[in-house]
């Protein structure tokens, strides 16, 4: 992987757009990224790091604060890194969730984390992802490290040098678990721990389930096996459970016979006590028939009159229709005849003409009547429409008068309209004038709103200014104040280290330095010496103090473009002013937008004054049109008004009016029509009686009765003749019944004798109380017999299973120690530590081909898996073979130099085991961040020389140091410079040859 080109804006101490050629140094192969303390040189590869993967490694535990505290609201945020892998080259587009001001309104408002990938093909850049979810997974494809692997191998961060070669052996293994994806076999032994637990629960839970049957088994054994002192073992209680189920079986086949004779012995007293009861029965029925039989016969004189009765009623029945049909017949004469005499009353006492009263002359005159009747009906109609009609020639003529009136009406309108077409026309020109200044009127209120708001706030933000310069001041004092003290520890940290390590030595052991036993003359330490911790205090204190600077320096800045821009939005005017002119163009507004909604009403009364004006000839000729038809439809209704009348005088003669004669009339016709009806309807009567006295006649010799009156007398209702019937046939019913069962039951032979039935009753009690016992007997004994069956079975299956499950479990928990370093795992070493182990000897081998060369072959590092001290976990140890005195060493007892070289050697072989573990990965551009100011000249000559190497192949290595012999060394440099305002920049030095 190679890194050609880096472009960081609004990113850490980097305000404006820098770009980094990476490409530019690839001639010499080696490079120094150098600059004060704080000015951003790190920052360079947080860059690269946030730009491949979203986070920085500074900011991993803390606040995520990548954007640059230098930056405007609205100035944008981005990093662009451009490289090449596998022969395909990328170019990653990364920028942070940040807040900018709104595009709507006043505050700030967060925008999103963005990120884009692309990739050249033929020159051009294609996009290949554009939100950070997918730019994460194609750089996971792409390059095939995770973030820890790329800062392990690429980008070697400040503090990971040391940390992995003085580690602890859990914090080794974290780190290479992270490294080599082996939480895995973590996972494996915590997979094995839950089988392990598993398994002995399942063991657990199906004993306590057999010692619960084997109780309950026991409890209802009781009674059937001899009981034994004390709990005997798991064994001997199966077999005891078996021989009482055995026992138990033979009890229940022994009851089983016993209820068998009993239920015989039921069987037969219930028979003997079912004939008794049956011969008991037939006597009393036959005693009850010899009675019953008695009674009917002492009725059968009873019986024959009903009988007799029936037949005459029913003989009778014919002569109810006729007697019923005479009946009504004479009736009908006597309604008829009184009718007819009430007809000729009415006839004989109207005003009528003097005619026959037989019926053919009535029906005559009332045929002529009605043919008078329809002739004057019409008429009547008009009489009743004779005041209609005069009324309405009457609003005839006053429409007319009306016309003459609006014509009129219309003339003196027209006449006056020019006029008032003028002052409307007049009014809108005026208004319209007024209402076009209302827009600029609103923009220049807008305008001194804007500017009064702006001049209202200068005096505050002058005061938030001032506020802000003092607590920059007092920011700066107390930054290079802490700075200097930092500086004198240093100072007095290095003057005394000689003395610290004389502190350390023994007679008779190894020098850490020089490896002598002997220590004649050891450096004395100092009464002020300074400890680590010292160092590291001051180092906290001087980073918040520059924090603190660099916020106070931000919010003066914001302070003073606040205030500038507020006295340039206030347009250099007081408020006082902006306040008067203000009212005024308000003012000014009102009337406007007043004259405005004025405009609107003016030219809807300036059209319609013109469409009345189109419209006045129009309604002129209409009008007289109106008035000339209205004159004519008089004329015509006068003539029609008086022809009617003489019509309706002429039928009304003598009446009242015509309806009157009309109904005069009509109430001859009735009377004449009435009169001839009941004529006709007397004879049709007389003649219906007489032919239903002759069929009454007919009906009652057909009877067989002498007389009328007879037959009459024998009638009996529907309800008195089906009673008689009922009677009649019950009895017979009731006779033959009788005799019939009486037959039977004599034929039986039976005893006179009552049969006696209550001793085979008491017997079959007796007998059923018997079986009843021996059937509770029995279902009980069969019931414990099956429980204790059933209870052997499932004890024997049960007890197979928990010797399956424990031998299972045993197995599991013998597996699952070894995994875990438990038990007989001597070395107390997990599997993941193996696994571990294994890449950490293959790293120490690649790291002692590089630390054998920086330290003349003096020290080689080894892995270990020695035992750690009270049981700590082990097996990912590390140590220092000394070849100067032929014993191992561990890493703490190196000095700071030394310290270095080590870590150096282990970070770069670490590098070469992790890269072809990702697939043979090519790493042609490596970025180191480390302190080389622990090391002497010749030790640093070495790293120098090491270093050189790692260009070979066309490497580029880029080096952070603050080390002035660096500086001369390197010729290639990328300086990051401080600019007064406090931002960053960058500055490139390309050597002579490779330019």
């Amino acid at each position: 992987m190679r890194i050609h080109r880096v472009e960081i804006e609004g990113f850490g101490p980097f305000r404006s757009r820098q770009t980094i050629d990476l490409d530019a140094y690839a001639a010499d192969g080696i490079f120094l990224i150098s600059g004060r303390t704080g000015a951003g040189k790190s920052s360079i590869l947080d860059a690269i790091c946030f730009a491949l993967y979203g986070s920085a490694p500074r900011y991993e535990d803390g606040e995520k604060r990548l954007r640059s505290d230098h930056a405007d609201p609205e100035d944008p945020t981005e990093v662009a890194l451009e490289f090449t892998t596998s022969g395909r080259t990328w170019r990653i587009e990364r920028s942070p969730e940040f807040q900018r001001p709104k595009k709507r309104g006043d505050g700030l408002t967060p925008q999103k984390a963005e990120a884009r990938m692309f990739e050249r093909v033929d020159g051009e850049w294609i996009g290949r992802a554009a939100r950070p979810v997918d730019v994460a997974t194609l750089v996971d494809e792409v390059i095939g490290l995770t973030q820890q692997q790329f800062l392990q191998v690429i980008l070697l961060a400040q503090g990971r040098f040391a940390r992995f070669l003085l580690a602890k052996n859990d914090e080794r293994q974290a780190l290479l678990r992270t490294l080599f994806g082996t939480k895995r076999f973590e996972e494996y032994e915590k997979a094995l721990d839950e089988r392990r637990k598993e398994a002995v629960a399942q063991v657990e839970s199906r004993s306590h389930a057999l010692t619960a049957q084997l109780g309950e088994a026991e409890r209802v054994a009781e009674g059937l096996v001899d009981p034994v002192d004390g709990e005997p073992p798991l064994e001997e209680r199966i077999e005891r459970i078996g021989r009482a189920a055995l026992r138990a079986r033979h009890l229940a086949e022994s009851v089983d016979a016993a209820e068998r004779e009993t239920a015989q012995a039921l069987a037969a007293a219930e028979s003997l006590h079912t004939e008794r009861a049956s011969q008991r029965e037939k006597q009393q029925r036959r005693d009850a028939a010899r009675a019953t039989l008695a009674t009917l016969e002492e009725r059968a004189d009873e019986i024959s009159g009903l009988r007799a009765e029936r037949d005459a009623a029913l003989r009778a029945e014919p002569v109810r229709g006729a007697k019923d049909a005479a009946t009504r017949a004479l009736a009908a004469v006597n309604a008829a005849a009184a009718r007819l005499d009430s007809a000729a009353a009415a006839w004989d006492d109207a005003e009528r003409p003097e005619i026959d009263d037989d019926p053919t002359a009535l029906d005559a005159f009332v045929a002529e009547a009605q043919q008078r009747i329809g002739a004057w009906r019409p008429l009547g109609d008009i009489e009743a429409r004779l005041d209609a009609d005069a009324a309405a020639l009457e609003a005839l003529r006053a429409d007319a008068d009306a016309t003459a009136v609006r014509a009129a009406e219309l003339e003196e309108r027209a006449k006056a309209l020019p006029q008032e077409q003028k002052r409307v026309q007049d009014a809108l020109d005026a208004a319209t004038g007024l209402a076009a200044t209302a827009e600029s009127l609103r923009a220049a209120v807008a305008q001194l709103e804007a500017q009064l708001a702006a001049a209202r706030s200068i005096p505050a933000l002058a005061e938030v200014q001032r506020q802000a310069f003092e607590a920059l001041q007092q920011a700066k004092r107390r930054k290079d104040e802490a700075e200097a003290r930092l500086a004198d520890l240093q100072r007095r940290r290095f003057a005394g280290m000689a003395g610290e390590l004389a502190a350390e030595l023994v007679d008779g052991e190894a020098c850490a330095v020089c490896g002598s036993t002997e220590h004649p003359a050891p450096a004395t330490r100092g009464d002020d010496a300074v400890s680590v911790d010292d160092i590291e205090v001051a180092d906290a204190a001087r980073v918040a103090a520059t924090a603190a600077y660099e916020a106070a320096n931000t919010a003066l800045a914001a302070a003073d473009r606040a205030h500038a821009d507020a006295q340039k939005d206030a347009g250099g005017r007081a408020a006082e002013e902006l306040e008067a002119e203000l009212a005024t163009k308000r003012e000014e507004l009102t009337a406007a937008e007043a004259a405005a909604t004025e405009k609107d009403a003016l030219a809807a009364d300036r059209a319609a004054l013109e469409a009345e004006a189109r419209e006045h000839s129009a309604r002129s000729e209409a009008l007289v049109a109106e008035r000339t038809q209205l004159e004519a439809r008089i004329v015509a209704a006068i003539e029609t008004l008086e022809r009617n009348r003489g019509a309706v005088a002429e039928a009304r003669g003598a009446a009242d009016s015509v309806g009157a004669r009309i109904r005069s009339e009509e109430r001859l016709v009735a009377l004449a029509a009435a009169y001839a009806a009941a004529q006709r309807e007397a004879a049709r009567a007389e003649t219906a009686a007489a032919e239903a006295a002759e069929l009454l006649q007919a009906a009652v010799d057909e009877a067989g009765f002498a007389a009328p009156a007879d037959a009459l007398a024998a009638l009996r209702d529907a309800a008195a003749r089906e009673a008689l019937d009922a009677r009649v046939r019950e009895h017979e019913t009731a006779l033959a019944s009788t005799k019939a069962t009486l037959m039977d039951l004599e034929l039986e032979v039976l005893p006179d004798e009552p049969v006696d039935t209550a001793a085979s009753a008491e017997a079959v009690a007796t007998a059923k109380a018997a079986w009843s016992d021996a059937v509770k007997a029995h279902t009980e004994a069969a019931q414990r017999a099956r429980t204790l069956e059933d209870a052997v079975e499932r004890v024997a299956i049960l007890h197979a299973q928990i010797a399956d499950l424990a031998a299972e479990a045993a197995r599991i928990r013998r597996l699952a120690d070894t995994v875990a370093g438990r038990a007989h795992n001597s070395k107390r070493m997990k599997l993941e530590t193996f696994v571990l182990a294994a890449e950490l000897e293959e790293i120490v081998a690649a790291a002692n081909i590089r630390l054998g060369e920086m330290s003349g072959e003096r020290y080689r590092l080894q892995h270990t898996d020695a035992l750690a001290a009270r049981g700590a976990a082990s097996g990912l140890g590390l140590e220092v073979m000394d070849r100067y005195t032929g014993r191992a060493r561990p890493p703490h007892s190196l000095s700071g130099g030394e310290t270095f070289l080590a870590s150096l050697a282990l970070a770069l072989g670490l590098a070469e085991v992790v890269t072809s573990r990702a697939g043979g990965i090519r790493l042609d551009t490596l970025f180191i961040d480390e302190g080389f100011g622990s090391l002497d000249a010749e030790t640093l000559d070495t790293a120098m020389a090491t270093l050189d190497e790692l260009r070979q192949g066309g490497r580029t290595v880029g080096i952070i140091s603050h080390v002035e012999a660096m500086k001369e060394q390197i010729p290639a440099q990328l300086r990051v410079e401080q600019t007064p305002q406090g931002w960053s920049r960058v500055v490139q030095d390309i050597a002579v040859g490779a330019a």
